[in-house]
């Protein structure tokens, strides 16, 4: 009997486990369009990879849910496919994804009805699945109407939003652009071609990006003078933070000539920091240190974090003794507003680099204090003490 009672609760939770876990049908991405046409039904397509952290909190969390599951096997030919492997690799580049976890619901005929992408809340999730299968809120539908009546503001807008759910913003570009062609520059300046410009223009060339920059305290009284400058702070992004990644000095360089037309601090700082990321991934150790001479106390003299990694850098790649006494000062003010045992240690390593034992012992027992004032493991500070004593 305990045999059985124990073989009983063992499938119990076996499952319980299984009820919780979202199966989807496993066939190929052509296979699931036939099926679909057999049954008339949409296509959704999960495309993820097994590193994205995103994708696997959707899978541990939306596609554990009852309604979720239920829902997509009632209404859906569901395939995921793992964009390391050949097939999700084929769709990746076929829907030309660049977001993780991304979704697309797709027709018999590969026509995509609607698109998501990110990490999405479980309610939020099963609303917009509940919504794509809505003929007059899915793309093809919204496209048309707008295309039929390019002026009409609300059409256009209504057309961004359900695209921008699953593309970048540079795939709104074409349909922001046909929009405001139809009107005049006095015209752009309302509170809803302001949301078309801000939700649709990526190009930091275009007519209308520059109109924004020549007439921004007239669009600040129309938006606010917060969302206009987040506005122009992800104008720039888009523009430099592609090229950082890939690491694509040359044109990097050349777009950081457009973005530095931008008069802004706030910009310039952003610039500063992209410069920093390119000059560390590509060792390039001479314009790190130019950089940071030229723009350290302008751009980051209030973040300590930033001085203290630039000091990092220093520590590990910058050899001559001037420009390391700067990068001193740089960790000094770090700790005039954020005293650190961390701060304390680089800057009495700093200190060891450039021959000075006198202060650096001084910072290294005050990094061993405060370990002493948190109870905190003090090897680092004890090791650096024996060094130098």
């Amino acid at each position: 009997m305990r045999f059985i009672y124990l073989s009983l609760l063992i499938l119990f939770i076996h499952t319980g486990n299984a009820q919780k876990q979202f199966v989807h049908d496993d066939i190929t991405y052509k296979d699931a369009l036939v099926k679909a046409k057999q049954e008339n039904k949409p296509v959704f397509i999960m495309l993820y990879a097994t590193w994205c952290p995103h994708c696997n909190a959707m899978k541990n969390s939306t596609f554990q849910d009852a309604m979720v599951m239920a829902f997509l096997k009632d209404n859906y030919i569901c395939v995921w496919k793992d964009i390391d492997k050949e097939e999700g690799l084929a769709l990746k580049t076929k829907f030309d994804t660049k977001s993780l976890p991304s979704f697309l619901i797709v027709d018999a005929n590969e026509t995509v009805l609607y698109n998501l992408k990110g990490e999405i809340k479980t309610a939020d999730f099963l609303n917009e699945i509940k919504n794509a299968l809505n003929p007059k809120m899915q793309l093809p539908y919204l496209e048309s109407v707008f295309m039929a009546d390019p002026s009409n503001a609300n059409k256009c807008l209504a057309y961004l939003n359900t695209l921008r759910k699953g593309r970048e913003r540079v795939d709104l570009s074409k349909a922001t652009h046909t929009y405001l062609a139809t009107q005049s520059d006095a015209q752009l300046l309302t509170e809803m071609n302001w949301r078309i410009i801000a939700n649709g223009v990526s190009d930091i060339k275009s007519h209308e990006f520059q109109y924004v920059l020549q007439h921004q305290k007239e669009f600040e009284t129309v938006a606010s003078a917060d969302r206009v400058e987040k506005k122009i702070i992800n104008i720039v992004t888009e523009l430099l933070r592609p090229y950082t990644e890939s690491l694509d000095t040359i044109n990097y360089y050349k777009q950081r000539e457009i973005a530095k037309t931008i008069k802004l601090q706030k910009t310039d700082s952003l610039i500063f920091s992209y410069d920093l990321t390119i000059a560390e991934r590509s060792t390039n150790w001479g314009y790190y240190k130019k950089t940071t001479l030229d723009g350290t106390q302008k751009y980051m003299w209030n973040t300590p974090s930033i001085l203290k990694e630039i000091g990092e850098v220093y520590l590990k790649n910058i050899t001559d003794v001037e420009s390391l006494k700067k990068s001193i000062e740089w960790v000094k003010r770090s700790l005039e507003l954020n005293d650190s045992y961390d701060g304390n240690l680089l800057l009495s390593r700093l200190y060891i680099k450039i021959k000075d034992k006198k202060s650096a012992l001084v910072y290294a027992k005050k990094a061993k204090a405060i370990c002493k004032e948190m109870d905190w493991d003090s090897k680092d500070a004890d090791a650096l003490l024996a060094e130098l004593k």
